[in-house]
């Protein structure tokens, strides 16, 4: 394992993991569309847990959802798939910093560091997954309200936050990336090796005894 590769893919996570937790309070998901309106007089932006509203007096009015059930399917999943990320996230950063050779938490033991690392590594891609999706299928149904030419409501679009969203499941999913790779790949001087052991009598042959000469006649067994 190469400890600049490792640590490299840390800071990868750890950037994912941060902007995961600027993405999901960020209030800009999706932003009222100004195409095909004359006269603008609000600005309604929204993200998973509320809508709000600016005038052109730079007045800001905020409100939360009032109804998780009433809410769309995908804005529910999408929350769901979100905390899941920054959980995925937080046991990467703990696995990952515990695995890592310049870190002396868990000892010398390189191989089994080895494999804790790896598995923080596994955790940061599900970490990207999970935004990745989330964030995709969020903007997925702006792009598809948008084009609908008889969808009756606001129409809207990306916002910034889905921006951030997408640059941290990328930075997890490298981190994660590196880190399995990284792992996968022993270099010789980090073989373990094993020392021998007796057989189950309790009794070793020892390989000196059978260089004895042999060459004796037959008088020599009289």
């Amino acid at each position: 394992m190469n400890p600049v590769v490792e640590a490299f893919a840390f800071l990868l996570g750890f950037l994912g993991w941060l902007m995961v937790g600027v993405t999901l309070p960020n209030r800009y998901w999706r932003v009222s569309s100004v195409d095909g309106n004359v006269i603008t007089t609000s600005t309604i932006y929204e993200n998973l847990w509320m809508s709000c509203a600016t005038d052109s007096t730079g007045v800001h009015n905020c409100r939360d959802f009032p109804s998780l059930l009433a809410l769309s399917g995908y804005i529910q999943a999408s929350r769901a798939l979100m905390i899941a990320s920054i959980v995925f996230g937080s046991f990467g950063l703990v696995a990952t910093l515990v695995g890592i050779q310049c870190s002396k938490i868990g000892g010398e033991n390189y191989l089994l560091k080895g494999r804790i690392a790896a598995i923080g590594g596994v955790f940061f891609l599900l970490q990207g997954l999970c935004t990745m999706i989330a964030v995709s299928w969020y903007a997925a149904n702006i792009t598809q309200e948008f084009f609908d030419q008889y969808y009756p409501g606001t129409k809207y679009e990306i916002g910034e936050g889905l921006y951030i969203g997408w640059s941290s499941a990328i930075l997890a999913m490298c981190g994660g990336s590196c880190l399995m790779c990284s792992c996968s790949f022993k270099e010789p001087g980090e073989k373990k090796h094993y020392p021998y052991q007796p057989s189950s009598r309790g009794r070793v042959v020892s390989t000196s005894s059978r260089s004895v000469n042999t060459n004796y006649g037959r008088n020599a067994y009289v």
